[in-house]
């Protein structure tokens, strides 16, 4: 999928603005933002659920159908399911609008209500679960007619540390699939953990877009120095940036471009008359990355 231009106004105030990201077969990608940045608005453009103000949504290619959006799985912010009907029921009845036959519907939603642990639960009616285990029944209506692509909205949000293990090792498999995934969260560990790929928006705008890799690279040339001494020399050493002095350790940023390796050289020299134990490179984490890309 590849979202290019995508722009949302609401009277004169505009949401997004020319937002353009691809998602990949086989990848997850966290979609990361303040509250307001325009995560939700994106998710119901590619869904069809809000008209866009300019810009297309392309699928294999070509601009997306409803066809398309049909064969996908969606779980909005807004959690969509009946309170007072029946799991199993409910669940098999979403399957059938999703084109599945009644049979393979129920042995589908059976499947995933066992994975998430509510297998003798399925009599229940939705209202009588805890908030998390709400959200594991919306999670199975997102995934039980096997969708190519998955645009989830918050999933993990409620969800107790073993019910996040269930629904990341199911999201797997589809990913194991070739499907694409695209999800939302404020949950940065998560998306360490999970993402390969990365878009962070701000004020409805992309700021950065990348693989994890790429943008982690893209960070500063920081490394950490370690001595059996003070390690208050590296001052010393013109064209570092110091960042910390911490005892022994210091932190240093190096500037890109040509004189890099010279500084890396002259750092080595300078740290072996001053017991020099460590010289890492430290690669910024991704809240790093997040609040650098928002600030």
């Amino acid at each position: 999928m590849r979202v290019r231009g995508l722009g949302r106004d609401f009277g004169d105030r505009t949401v997004v603005d020319d937002l353009g990201f691809r998602l990949r077969p086989g990848v997850m990608t966290g979609f990361l933002g303040s509250n307001g940045a325009g995560k939700t608005t994106s998710m119901r453009m590619i869904m069809g659920v809000l008209e866009p103000s300019r810009g297309e949504v392309l699928w294999n290619g070509v601009p997306i159908t409803g066809a398309d959006r049909a064969r996908f799985g969606y779980m909005p912010e807004e959690r969509g399911l009946y309170p007072k009907q029946r799991i199993l029921d409910q669940l098999a009845y979403l399957g059938r609008l999703r084109g599945l036959e009644a049979p393979v519907a129920k042995e589908q939603a059976r499947e995933l209500l066992d994975r998430f642990g509510l297998g003798e639960r399925t009599g229940d009616k939705l209202e009588s679960l805890s908030l998390g285990n709400q959200q594991r029944v919306q999670i199975a209506a997102a995934l039980l007619h096997e969708p190519e692509c998955l645009i989830l909205d918050e999933p993990f949000s409620g969800l107790d540390p073993v019910a996040v293990d269930s629904m990341v090792a199911l999201l797997g498999t589809f990913l194991r699939r070739g499907v694409s995934i695209l999800f939302s969260s404020h949950q940065l560990d998560l998306v360490e953990r999970l993402c390969e790929d990365v878009v962070i928006l701000e004020e409805g705008r992309l700021a950065v877009a990348g693989t994890a890799q790429e943008l982690r690279d893209a960070g500063p040339l920081r490394y950490r120095i370690g001595s059996t001494r003070d390690a208050g020399w590296v001052r010393e050493v013109p064209g570092v940036e110091v960042v910390d002095v911490d005892g022994p350790t210091a932190l240093v940023d190096l500037p890109r471009g040509g004189e890099t390796e010279g500084l890396r050289r002259e750092l080595m020299t300078r740290g072996v008359d001053r017991g020099m134990t460590e010289f890492a490179r430290v690669q910024p984490s991704l809240a790093e990355i997040y609040r650098e890309a928002v600030r």
